[in-house]
């Protein structure tokens, strides 16, 4: 797909990491997206590698749109300096407008806000409501024990293979923006309960 003029949702973490990996990741996308003409759609905050993706991007003067509960506003320290802020009232109308924003999803690492909002996507591509890009970056193996849980509800019958089709794994933020520009939407059967 092309990135330029596009705008990608990411889903990433109010909190550093325990290490340094984490926030450079984020900062490298954030500039990643801004150099390529992609807009970046986030939770808005300052802080963690929230803060530290939009400020990559803004930093290479990218437009950056954050999306925030204002019962969060004050708490994960809302970023000022972003080219939009807007601040929602539940973390379900915080989802729902970070999607319709989106022309593609990308999921750093993170905790349980981050995962429910990947699986969330992967899960919305699944029952047919969209067929954008989902990209994990499983930056140092950091989803792997997710990774082989889908695999295991792959072996037990309660996932199907191709759902595989619906997101890619990258290992690096430069693995991200090649899934993202090589990324052709799978058809999906037409029965997609069956095997």
């Amino acid at each position: 797909m092309k990135l330029q003029g596009s705008s990608f949702t990411v889903f990433c973490g109010s909190s550093d990491g325990a290490s340094p990996v984490y926030r450079e990741a984020a900062d490298a996308l954030g500039r990643g997206f801004a150099k390529r003409g992609a807009r970046v759609v986030y939770g808005g905050a300052s802080v963690g590698t929230m803060g530290a993706l939009a400020d990559g991007a803004l930093a290479e003067g990218g437009e950056v749109v954050g999306v925030i509960p204002h019962t969060l506003r004050s708490r994960e320290i809302a970023h000022h300096g972003l080219t939009e802020l807007k601040v929602v009232e539940s973390m379900h109308v915080r989802k729902a407008l970070m999607s319709e924003l989106a022309d593609g999803y990308v999921t750093l690492p993170g905790g349980f806000g981050t995962w429910e909002e990947c699986f969330e996507v992967i899960t919305w591509r699944m029952i047919g409501m969209h067929t954008r890009p989902v990209v994990i970056l499983n930056l140092g193996g950091f989803y792997d024990p997710i990774l082989a849980m889908i695999e295991r509800g792959m072996s037990e019958g309660f996932l199907r293979p191709f759902y595989r089709d619906y997101y890619r794994v990258a290992a690096t933020v430069d693995e991200v923006f090649t899934a993202l520009e090589s990324w052709e939407s799978p058809a999906a059967p037409l029965n997609r309960w069956s095997v």
